[in-house]
């Protein structure tokens, strides 16, 4: 029992000491930073709360989180596997479903639901009623996707690299 539990520790530390995890994390990572930066330099009035829901949770907003962590992963496959490597050749569509859906369909829930709540809140207030808004989750324009996607490259081949 012992050695099995000195093996699954042994595997955590390759885990995220992989070259693949560390280039996609800190793709990630960078991306909500980049968030976080740019929500201080356009407000005025700082909101740490806010803050910290941008950098840790928030979806949306410039750049992609989502095109920097599957570009990184996609890209560091394609280096240490090979673009013939059928794991790439995974990697590459599951990107393009998930670049495919920050655009698109998480892009379009956002903006009917923001349209759902502005009608809700004028009949709540013309007719007295109460009403809820629904969440407005936030999708990415093409610009935003480009930019995450371009980081996360530029940082998986910085990790290789380097």
């Amino acid at each position: 029992m012992l050695q099995e539990s000195y093996n699954n520790s042994f595997s955590l530390i390759y885990f995220f000491g992989n070259t693949l995890f560390l280039a996609s994390f800190t793709s990630l990572f960078l991306a909500q930073a980049i968030k976080g930066t740019l929500y201080l330099i356009r407000r005025k009035r700082k909101n740490p709360k806010e803050l910290l829901d941008i950098v840790t949770w928030r979806t949306g907003g410039m750049p992609s989180s989502h095109a920097a962590a599957v570009c990184s992963l996609c890209t560091s496959i394609a280096i240490s596997e090979g673009i013939a490597s059928n794991l790439f050749i995974v990697a590459f569509w599951f990107s393009l479903v998930v670049l495919r859906d920050a655009i698109g369909v998480r892009r379009s829930a956002g903006l009917t639901a923001k349209a759902l709540n502005n009608l809700g809140k004028q009949a709540a207030e013309k007719l007295g009623i109460d009403f809820s808004p629904v969440k407005e989750i936030q999708g990415h324009t093409l610009l935003e996707v480009i930019i995450g996607g371009l980081l996360g490259i530029a940082i998986s081949i910085a990790f290789w690299l380097f």
